[in-house]
């Protein structure tokens, strides 16, 4: 289980984003979460991905209570959770080619022998091709990124993903195909899904449930 219990966050002392924001996935299920832009829901979404620690509240993973977040947690629990964030531009470093950003988290990992059985696999899954695969992010387009951040956070084989805003800058096509791919992922994993996002058509087709952003606050906090 994926379980945010409570929680208070935001960037400065005194001045959260959001208080008191409450929600669950079970293992296997894919959950929307809708809102507007601005709302704190990515926030909650770097919490639940161990990115970003809250100010209160609780985070419980597979059952147990996340106490340290980033490179501090530890690995295990840093590497059951995969993300893809909005912009795949300032997600990717501009120096590697996709192929090295699909395999970054193995040699980050001390696994860089398994690198290219990895991409190898997870490149046509995605829809990219080996030439695409030796180019840098300058030379590709936003789409192509993007196919590139989904394997990267496929890589380690995560129990949970969490995509915030994922297909947000992306034609249909492409959005589609992302789609797809995490949900071929799903099938053969049985992992969990939270998927953020402000289109209800998309999410209520990709999901088992979407919930609204007003539901997860405490009605004090509700806007």
């Amino acid at each position: 289980m994926l379980e945010l219990d409570s929680v208070t966050a935001g960037y400065e002392p005194r001045k959260p984003v959001f208080r008191g924001a409450s929600l669950t996935v079970a293992p296997g299920e894919s959950v929307g979460l809708l809102g507007p832009s601005g709302c704190g829901k990515s926030t909650l979404a770097r919490v639940a991905a161990l990115l970003h620690r809250p100010d209160a509240g609780r985070l419980v993973l597979d059952g147990t209570e996340i106490t340290t977040w980033r490179h501090r947690a530890p690995r295990e629990r840093r590497t059951a959770v995969g993300v893809v964030f909005q912009q795949p531009r300032t997600a990717a470093d501009p120096r590697l080619t996709l192929a090295d950003l699909i395999a970054e988290p193995l040699r980050a990992t001390g696994r860089k022998n398994e690198a290219a059985a990895r991409v190898a696999e997870l490149a046509p899954a995605v829809g990219l091709t080996p030439e695409l695969l030796t180019r840098r992010p300058h030379a590709v387009s936003d789409g192509q990124l993007q196919r590139a951040c989904l394997a990267r956070a496929l890589t380690l084989r995560p129990r949970w993903l969490v995509c915030d805003e994922m297909t947000a800058m992306l034609d249909a096509s492409t959005t589609a195909a992302l789609v797809a791919a995490v949900e071929t992922y799903r099938q053969e994993t049985g992992a969990g899904l939270l998927a953020v996002g402000h289109d209800r058509v998309l999410l209520d087709r990709w999901c088992d449930r979407t919930v609204e952003w007003r539901d997860c606050l405490p009605p004090e906090e509700t806007p």
